[in-house]
Protein backbone atom coordinates (compact mmCIF):
# COMPACT_ATOMS: atom_id res chain seq x y z
CA UNK A 1 0.00 0.00 0.00
CA UNK A 2 1.44 3.42 -1.29
CA UNK A 3 4.46 1.32 -1.84
CA UNK A 4 5.11 -0.03 1.05
CA UNK A 5 5.66 -4.17 1.98
CA UNK A 6 2.85 -5.79 4.03
CA UNK A 7 4.20 -9.01 5.85
CA UNK A 8 4.34 -10.93 2.97
CA UNK A 9 6.78 -12.74 4.26
CA UNK A 10 4.12 -14.52 6.72
CA UNK A 11 1.23 -14.63 3.85
CA UNK A 12 4.22 -16.81 1.80
CA UNK A 13 3.86 -18.85 5.21
CA UNK A 14 0.34 -19.44 5.03
CA UNK A 15 -0.20 -20.14 1.46
CA UNK A 16 2.85 -22.73 1.52
CA UNK A 17 1.12 -24.46 4.36
CA UNK A 18 -2.26 -24.60 2.61
CA UNK A 19 -1.24 -25.17 -0.51
CA UNK A 20 -2.25 -21.47 -1.81
CA UNK A 21 -1.32 -19.94 -4.62
CA UNK A 22 -0.28 -16.17 -3.86
CA UNK A 23 -0.69 -13.58 -6.67
CA UNK A 24 0.92 -10.26 -5.06
CA UNK A 25 -0.80 -6.68 -6.12
CA UNK A 26 2.40 -4.66 -6.10
CA UNK A 27 0.41 -2.58 -7.92
CA UNK A 28 1.61 0.54 -6.37
CA UNK A 29 5.19 -0.84 -5.64
CA UNK A 30 7.49 -0.70 -8.60
CA UNK A 31 11.14 0.12 -6.74
CA UNK A 32 9.81 -1.12 -3.74
CA UNK A 33 12.24 -3.50 -1.54
CA UNK A 34 11.57 -5.66 1.44
CA UNK A 35 15.09 -7.39 2.45
CA UNK A 36 16.55 -6.53 -0.79
CA UNK A 37 14.04 -8.31 -2.91
CA UNK A 38 11.48 -6.44 -4.98
CA UNK A 39 8.12 -6.65 -4.30
CA UNK A 40 5.78 -8.31 -6.43
CA UNK A 41 8.64 -11.44 -6.09
CA UNK A 42 7.58 -13.26 -3.28
CA UNK A 43 4.61 -14.70 -4.89
CA UNK A 44 4.02 -17.03 -7.63
CA UNK A 45 2.52 -13.85 -9.58
CA UNK A 46 3.47 -10.35 -9.33
CA UNK A 47 1.32 -7.30 -10.84
CA UNK A 48 2.17 -3.95 -11.73
CA UNK A 49 0.12 -0.85 -12.41
CA UNK A 50 1.58 1.65 -15.74
CA UNK A 51 -1.46 3.38 -14.69
CA UNK A 52 -1.32 7.77 -15.56
CA UNK A 53 -0.67 8.43 -11.21
CA UNK A 54 1.66 5.44 -11.00
CA UNK A 55 5.74 5.84 -10.38
CA UNK A 56 6.21 5.51 -14.30
CA UNK A 57 3.09 5.19 -16.58
CA UNK A 58 2.13 3.69 -20.05
CA UNK A 59 -0.73 5.87 -20.23
CA UNK A 60 -3.06 2.50 -18.96
CA UNK A 61 -2.49 -0.71 -18.54
CA UNK A 62 0.05 -3.00 -16.58
CA UNK A 63 2.80 -6.18 -15.93
CA UNK A 64 2.35 -9.69 -14.56
CA UNK A 65 5.55 -11.22 -13.80
CA UNK A 66 6.23 -14.83 -12.54
CA UNK A 67 9.25 -16.99 -13.12
CA UNK A 68 7.10 -20.05 -13.49
CA UNK A 69 7.62 -21.05 -17.57
CA UNK A 70 4.13 -22.74 -17.90
CA UNK A 71 2.35 -20.00 -15.42
CA UNK A 72 3.99 -17.25 -18.11
CA UNK A 73 3.00 -19.35 -20.76
CA UNK A 74 -0.92 -19.47 -19.83
CA UNK A 75 -0.78 -15.85 -19.06
CA UNK A 76 0.27 -14.78 -22.67
CA UNK A 77 -2.15 -16.80 -24.20
CA UNK A 78 -5.27 -15.54 -22.22
CA UNK A 79 -4.07 -12.25 -23.19
CA UNK A 80 -3.92 -12.58 -26.60
CA UNK A 81 -7.22 -13.74 -26.49
CA UNK A 82 -6.82 -17.21 -26.21
CA UNK A 83 -5.77 -17.63 -29.87
CA UNK A 84 -4.17 -20.56 -31.26
CA UNK A 85 -1.58 -20.36 -34.16
CA UNK A 86 -2.89 -21.00 -37.72
CA UNK A 87 -1.96 -19.54 -41.28
CA UNK A 88 -5.49 -18.27 -41.95
CA UNK A 89 -8.25 -19.25 -39.24
CA UNK A 90 -9.15 -17.94 -36.45
CA UNK A 91 -9.38 -20.16 -33.58
CA UNK A 92 -9.52 -19.83 -30.10
CA UNK A 93 -9.29 -22.93 -27.21
CA UNK A 94 -10.68 -21.01 -24.25
CA UNK A 95 -11.89 -17.61 -22.66
CA UNK A 96 -9.70 -14.84 -23.72
CA UNK A 97 -8.63 -11.87 -23.37
CA UNK A 98 -7.48 -8.80 -25.41
CA UNK A 99 -5.08 -7.55 -22.91
CA UNK A 100 -2.12 -6.91 -25.30
CA UNK A 101 -0.35 -3.80 -24.27
CA UNK A 102 0.04 -1.42 -27.98
CA UNK A 103 3.81 -0.99 -29.08
CA UNK A 104 3.70 3.00 -28.07
CA UNK A 105 2.32 2.61 -24.97
CA UNK A 106 5.13 -0.32 -23.85
CA UNK A 107 7.70 2.27 -25.87
CA UNK A 108 6.50 4.81 -23.65
CA UNK A 109 7.18 2.37 -20.42
CA UNK A 110 10.29 1.04 -21.52
CA UNK A 111 11.91 4.68 -21.46
CA UNK A 112 10.52 5.89 -18.47
CA UNK A 113 11.95 2.82 -16.78
CA UNK A 114 15.35 4.44 -17.88
CA UNK A 115 14.55 7.20 -15.38
CA UNK A 116 12.84 5.13 -12.65
CA UNK A 117 16.00 5.73 -10.35
CA UNK A 118 15.93 9.78 -10.30
CA UNK A 119 12.04 9.59 -9.73
CA UNK A 120 12.75 7.49 -7.03
CA UNK A 121 15.09 9.64 -5.62
CA UNK A 122 12.67 12.35 -5.96
CA UNK A 123 10.21 10.49 -4.06
CA UNK A 124 12.74 10.17 -1.61
CA UNK A 125 13.33 13.91 -1.75
CA UNK A 126 9.94 15.23 -1.07
CA UNK A 127 9.71 12.80 2.41
CA UNK A 128 12.46 14.82 3.41
CA UNK A 129 10.73 17.91 3.03
CA UNK A 130 7.55 17.04 4.11
CA UNK A 131 9.47 15.52 7.07
CA UNK A 132 11.14 18.70 7.96
CA UNK A 133 7.95 20.19 8.53
CA UNK A 134 5.49 17.53 9.66
CA UNK A 135 7.99 16.59 12.34
CA UNK A 136 7.56 19.65 14.46
CA UNK A 137 3.83 19.59 14.20
CA UNK A 138 2.17 16.96 17.43
CA UNK A 139 -0.51 14.96 16.97
CA UNK A 140 0.51 13.78 13.23
CA UNK A 141 3.18 11.34 11.52
CA UNK A 142 4.57 10.38 8.34
CA UNK A 143 4.04 7.00 7.42
CA UNK A 144 7.79 5.57 6.89
CA UNK A 145 8.62 2.49 5.18
CA UNK A 146 9.04 -0.49 7.92
CA UNK A 147 12.48 -2.18 9.19
CA UNK A 148 14.16 -3.81 5.95
CA UNK A 149 12.15 -2.14 3.23
CA UNK A 150 13.15 0.38 0.51
CA UNK A 151 9.49 1.94 -0.51
CA UNK A 152 9.23 3.89 -3.54
CA UNK A 153 7.41 6.57 -1.29
CA UNK A 154 4.48 6.65 -4.48
CA UNK A 155 1.95 8.49 -1.71
CA UNK A 156 3.16 10.21 1.10
CA UNK A 157 0.98 9.47 3.89
CA UNK A 158 0.23 11.67 7.07
CA UNK A 159 -1.33 10.10 10.31
CA UNK A 160 -3.04 11.60 12.29
CA UNK A 161 -3.34 10.65 15.99
CA UNK A 162 -6.37 9.34 17.64
CA UNK A 163 -7.22 12.40 19.45
CA UNK A 164 -7.30 14.48 15.87
CA UNK A 165 -9.30 12.00 13.63
CA UNK A 166 -11.85 13.79 14.18
CA UNK A 167 -9.81 16.65 12.31
CA UNK A 168 -10.22 14.79 9.53
CA UNK A 169 -12.73 16.37 6.99
CA UNK A 170 -11.78 20.04 8.09
CA UNK A 171 -8.16 19.66 6.88
CA UNK A 172 -9.52 18.53 3.53
CA UNK A 173 -11.59 21.39 3.87
CA UNK A 174 -9.23 24.15 4.85
CA UNK A 175 -6.20 22.56 2.00
CA UNK A 176 -8.65 22.65 -1.21
CA UNK A 177 -9.68 26.17 -0.33
CA UNK A 178 -6.32 26.79 -0.89
CA UNK A 179 -5.89 24.54 -3.96
CA UNK A 180 -3.50 22.09 -2.02
CA UNK A 181 -5.13 18.93 -3.25
CA UNK A 182 -4.79 16.34 -0.39
CA UNK A 183 -7.09 13.33 -0.46
CA UNK A 184 -8.53 10.79 1.80
CA UNK A 185 -7.34 6.78 1.77
CA UNK A 186 -9.75 5.30 -0.85
CA UNK A 187 -13.03 3.75 0.48
CA UNK A 188 -12.90 0.78 1.54
CA UNK A 189 -14.91 -1.47 -1.27
CA UNK A 190 -17.42 -3.44 1.71
CA UNK A 191 -18.88 0.29 2.13
CA UNK A 192 -19.77 0.64 -1.41
CA UNK A 193 -22.77 0.31 -2.58
CA UNK A 194 -23.05 -2.49 -4.73
CA UNK A 195 -21.06 -4.45 -2.21
CA UNK A 196 -22.37 -3.39 1.57
CA UNK A 197 -24.50 -6.34 1.25
CA UNK A 198 -22.02 -8.85 0.64
CA UNK A 199 -20.30 -11.21 3.31
CA UNK A 200 -17.60 -9.63 5.33
CA UNK A 201 -15.04 -9.92 7.99
CA UNK A 202 -14.19 -7.49 11.05
CA UNK A 203 -12.88 -4.80 9.25
CA UNK A 204 -12.41 -2.56 12.36
CA UNK A 205 -8.76 -1.98 11.75
CA UNK A 206 -9.21 -1.19 7.93
CA UNK A 207 -12.06 1.29 8.99
CA UNK A 208 -9.40 3.06 11.58
CA UNK A 209 -6.72 3.44 9.21
CA UNK A 210 -9.32 5.52 6.67
CA UNK A 211 -10.41 7.54 9.64
CA UNK A 212 -6.39 8.07 10.11
CA UNK A 213 -4.53 8.73 6.90
CA UNK A 214 -4.55 11.72 4.42
CA UNK A 215 -2.06 11.20 1.66
CA UNK A 216 0.17 14.60 0.36
CA UNK A 217 0.26 15.69 -3.16
CA UNK A 218 3.38 13.39 -4.02
CA UNK A 219 4.29 13.41 -7.29
CA UNK A 220 8.13 13.58 -8.10
CA UNK A 221 7.28 16.80 -10.18
CA UNK A 222 7.09 18.96 -7.11
CA UNK A 223 11.17 18.45 -6.48
CA UNK A 224 12.11 17.66 -10.32
CA UNK A 225 10.37 21.14 -11.17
Amino acid sequence: MFGHPCNIQDIIKIAKKFNLIVVEDAAEALGSFYKKKHLGTFGDVGCFSFNGNKIITTGGGGMVITNKKILAKKIQHLTTTAKLKHKWEYIHDEIGYNFRMPNLNAALGLAQIEKIHIFLKAKRTLLKKYFNVFDKVKGISLYKEPKDASSNYWLQTLILNNSNVNLKNKILKKSHKKLIYIRPVWKLISELKPYKKNQKMNLSGAKEIYNKVINLPSSQSLVLK
